[in-house]
């Protein structure tokens, strides 16, 4: 019945917060924004029920990211984990061409306001693709939004399980192109919650690649960010 009732309520109120972000979307594309300034908008873009946009994520650990995905002039971005759309706020400032971001749960609602997260001006467009990233048919899905064409990015911060994460890791990286970028979210072994157990695969694809790390802080719990080379 809770949930139920919290379903009722985010549909009730869904005219309202979405004008809230048109207004808020508004503000953002209403002059140009450096890379501080975007992940500063994805970690506090606001908004109520289906639309908030918010990104969990530490701003040293997001911004040391987003700068290393800068650097390598980005065309295309793949993300496995949309959750509320922060993330996705960033690689549309940074892709050129495309991002194309992935989610369990249906965007539907989120699509409108999702696709107009590039800058103006920009050429890049979104995609949003909901489904289970664990199934042969989704990734066949994203194979055809592709076309043959490489990531030069991917995100991997969905299934949180080690299997999960593994699958994903493994399904995935043949999108990317050689020299381009695997990034995994939540690589401390320390985590709040038992199911994030990101930190195992993590330790065992390290070794012997190239790779980054960003921790704010080695005692924190949870979060901290691992990034590994495509071979070229």
């Amino acid at each position: 019945m809770p949930r139920l009732l919290k379903t009722l309520s985010r549909r009730f109120r869904l005219p309202f917060n979405r004008r809230f972000a048109e207004r808020r979307l508004q503000e953002y594309h209403a002059k140009p924004r450096s890379l501080n300034e975007v992940v500063d908008w994805a970690m506090n873009f606001g908004g109520g029920g289906y639309l908030t946009v918010k990104t969990l994520q530490i701003p040293y650990e997001i911004t040391c990211l987003a700068e290393t995905v800068q650097a390598i002039k980005p065309k295309i971005i793949v993300e496995i984990g949309t959750a509320r759309g922060g993330t996705l706020l960033i690689w549309s400032h940074l892709a050129s061409e495309r991002v194309i971001t992935c989610d369990l749960n249906d965007m539907s609602v989120q699509r409108p306001l999702y696709s107009r997260f590039p800058p103006p001006g920009s050429n890049c467009q979104v995609t949003l693709l909901s489904g289970n990233s664990h199934d042969a048919g989704f990734k066949a899905r994203l194979a055809k939004e592709l076309n043959g064409e490489k990531a030069d990015f991917l995100f991997i911060d969905g299934d949180h399980t080690e299997p999960g994460v593994e699958a994903d890791y493994n399904d995935y990286k043949e999108f990317v192109r050689p020299g381009g970028l695997i990034a995994f979210h939540d690589i401390i072994e320390n985590q709040p919650l038992e199911i994030n157990q990101v930190y195992h695969l993590w330790k065992r694809i390290k070794p012997g690649a190239e790779v980054l790390e960003f921790v704010a802080d080695p005692n924190q719990c949870g979060f901290g960010i691992g990034v590994i080379k495509v071979p070229a």
